[in-house]
C-alpha cells in the first residue's frame, strides 16, 4: 500500500512541474522565411516576429541556426503577455546555390522548440543582375511565407 501511495504521489508531483508547449506560449509570424534570389556576398536578413500568447513574460532562451553560415540574434528582455519581440537571422550568402537552413528557437519554460525554415537562392553577381533585369518588380525586402494551418 505504501508503494502504491508513493507512486501516486510521484505522478501527481510530476504533473505539477510539467512544462508548457512552445505553441501554448509563443506564436511566430512565420515558420518559413524565403529570402528569394540573393546576390552572392550580399547577406540577407530575415526578421521573425514572436508574440507572447501566454499569461507570463516570455523569454527567448536561444535562436540557433543550423550552420555557421547564419548568424542569429533575438530579443533578450522578457516579452510581456500580448507583446512582441523579434528574432533575426542573417545568411552570409558566400556560396552560390540554394539556401535551406533551419533556425531552432527555444523558449524558457517550454519543453519543446519551434523551427523556422530559411529558404532562397544565392546567385552570382552576373546572374543576379540578369534576374533583376528580367524581374524589375522583384522586391529587395523579402517577406515571410504564411504558415500553413
Amino acid at each position: 500500500m505504501k508503494k502504491l501511495l508513493l507512486v501516486a504521489l510521484l505522478f501527481s508531483s510530476v504533473n505539477l512541474f510539467a512544462q508548457k508547449k512552445a505553441n501554448d506560449i509563443a506564436k511566430l509570424n512565420t515558420e518559413t522565411f524565403d529570402f528569394g534570389k540573393v546576390k552572392q556576398n550580399t547577406p540577407p536578413t530575415a526578421t521573425i516576429t514572436v508574440t507572447n500568447i501566454g499569461n507570463e513574460p516570455l523569454i527567448i532562451e536561444q535562436a540557433t541556426p543550423s550552420c555557421g553560415c547564419t548568424v542569429s540574434d533575438y530579443t533578450k528582455a522578457p516579452i510581456a503577455p500580448g507583446k512582441t519581440g523579434t528574432i533575426t537571422a542573417t545568411y552570409n550568402a558566400a556560396a552560390v546555390g540554394p539556401i535551406n537552413k533551419t533556425l531552432t528557437v527555444k523558449f524558457a519554460g517550454a519543453d519543446d522548440v519551434k523551427f523556422v525554415k530559411l529558404t532562397g537562392e544565392v546567385l552570382t553577381p552576373d546572374a543576379y543582375a540578369a534576374y533583376e533585369s528580367a524581374h524589375p518588380s522583384a522586391k529587395k525586402d523579402k517577406k515571410p511565407v504564411k504558415a500553413k494551418s
